[in-house]
């Protein structure tokens, strides 16, 4: 690594970094204590500290809900709105100060209606900071939010979990280092702000417009202590925001509950005719199970329309028209959470900040006593405290079917499960899955677009292209 012109470059830019602050430590520890004197700098602290964690706090509860909208809205709308939070970033502070001005200055509607009160407070200084430190967060929430994988809030609703649980269980943990490192920053920004509070509030002093004033009357000498007080607070944040309590610690499941089998489920017959839509292409499936059979196969092309025909199967995809029915009961306008199904979809989607036995049993309504059977029956039970990232891949897909078979369904979708496992893994739990069929009476649905492996887990085979039934039976 030493031999490329990489660590020398970036030893360049940490150098020109750490040698400012180097050299004020060595200037700091020469300086006599009968000249460090600073009338003041305690209120000037406390004032940034305060008001920096109140505008963080704020940016918090307003703006990580804006960044999960904006990362799965589109449109021009959307995009509009998304240039204007980036547009602080870009502004100099003090033309942020005088922006705000005319919305809070003391001769506007706003400030009047506050008495005058808005500015030259310490809410000045929050209102100036919030404005220039919103979007640090706004935009690291965003990117994360748009990174995460898209089928684990669809995986989290089949297991029960509303639009607002699956944001707040699902979409917050997944994003959690994002969210604290856009925290850190809009913490950072708010505590060193200058340029807009000094046009929005001086006074009280913040630590920077205290610092600018003790260099504007007395020197250089004047801003000791001081800059010694940023530098220590920001060290202190930055340390307390790296430390991750899941990092350190660990959950132990300890003895798993007693087993219990799930209760056993009458085969229910699935019918389905559906017409839907995903962009420019045009889906129309249907399909009744006849007789006994109850596990059927959608067999088909890769882009030919058979996930698209589980997610609507599944209510994750709102079909133009059309009916979902399994048995007696109608899906149609149910939503995912509501149908009782379990759902496989390509990738295990396991959340990454919980272990195995949190996975299986994440589901509302989850019995304990089920998903230990599940585990022991699919063989996790040595793994119930690893994480996801200590898996295989064929621990992985073990672990997000027992998740799904754990809320007891009658219906369990599988979208192609066993995409790019080794044979010997994939092998292995096709024969797990046909003995799993045989020994429950759940209805399953299966997308391959390997006939092997929909003539050993199918009765009936549904053949699709372009979005087309060709064939079934």
């Amino acid at each position: 690594m030493l031999r490329t012109p990489l660590p020398w470059l970036g030893a360049l830019l940490a150098g020109y970094l750490a040698i400012p602050i180097a050299a004020f430590v060595i200037r700091f520890a020469r300086t006599p204590g009968g000249q460090l004197a600073a009338p003041g700098l305690g209120a000037a602290l406390i004032t940034s500290l305060i008001t920096a964690t109140i505008a963080t706090v704020v940016v918090a509860v307003l703006g990580i809900p804006l960044a999960y909208v904006l990362a799965h809205a589109r449109g021009k709308f959307a995009g509009a709105i998304g240039l204007v939070v980036q547009l602080p970033i870009a502004l100099p502070p003090l033309i942020s100060g005088i922006l705000l001005l005319y919305i809070v200055g003391p001769y506007t509607w706003l400030g009047q209606r506050f008495n005058g009160e808005l500015t030259d407070d310490a809410t000045g200084i929050v209102l100036a900071q919030i404005f220039v430190a919103a979007p640090f967060l706004v935009v690291a929430a965003r990117s994360a939010f748009a990174a995460a994988d898209p089928a684990l809030p669809g995986v989290a609703a089949t297991l029960g979990y509303g639009p607002l649980a699956r944001f707040l269980r699902v979409a917050l943990p997944a994003a959690a280092d994002a969210l604290r490192a856009g925290l850190l920053l809009a913490w950072l920004r708010g505590f060193g702000e200058f340029g807009a509070t000094v046009i929005l509030a001086y006074h009280p002093y913040s630590l920077p417009v205290f610092t600018f004033v003790q260099f504007g009357s007395v020197g250089l000498a004047g801003t000791m202590l001081p800059t010694a007080a940023v530098l220590v607070s920001a060290l202190v944040i930055t340390g307390l925001a790296a430390w991750s309590p899941r990092r350190l610690w660990r959950s132990r499941t300890g003895a798993l509950p007693q087993a219990r089998a799930p209760q056993p489920v009458s085969s229910a017959a699935l019918d389905f005719e559906v017409a839907a839509h995903q962009g420019s292409f045009r889906l129309r499936a249907a399909h009744r199970q006849l007789g006994r059979s109850r596990h059927l196969a959608i067999l088909g092309p890769s882009g030919a329309g058979k996930s698209l025909t589980v997610r609507v199967i599944a209510g994750l995809h709102r079909p133009d028209s059309g009916h979902v029915r399994l048995g007696s009961r109608d899906l149609t306008a149910l939503p995912p959470a509501a149908r009782t199904i379990g759902y496989l979809p390509q990738d295990p989607c396991l959340l990454p900040h919980l272990s195995v036995w949190r996975q299986v049993t994440f589901g509302v309504g989850t019995d304990p006593a089920v998903a230990a059977h599940w585990i022991g029956l699919l063989g996790l039970s040595e793994l119930v405290d690893r994480l996801p990232h200590e898996l295989s891949g064929g621990q992985r897909r073990r672990v997000a079917l027992a998740r799904a078979l754990a809320r007891e369904p009658r219906l369990l979708l599988l979208d192609e499960p066993f995409t790019g496992l080794d044979t010997p893994v994939r092998n292995e739990l096709r024969r797990e899955l046909r003995a799993l069929q045989r020994a429950t009476g759940l209805t399953t649905v299966l997308v391959t677009h390997d006939p092997d492996e929909a003539a050993l887990l199918a009765d009936e085979i549904l053949l699709i292209t372009d979005g087309t039934v060709l064939q079934s039976g």
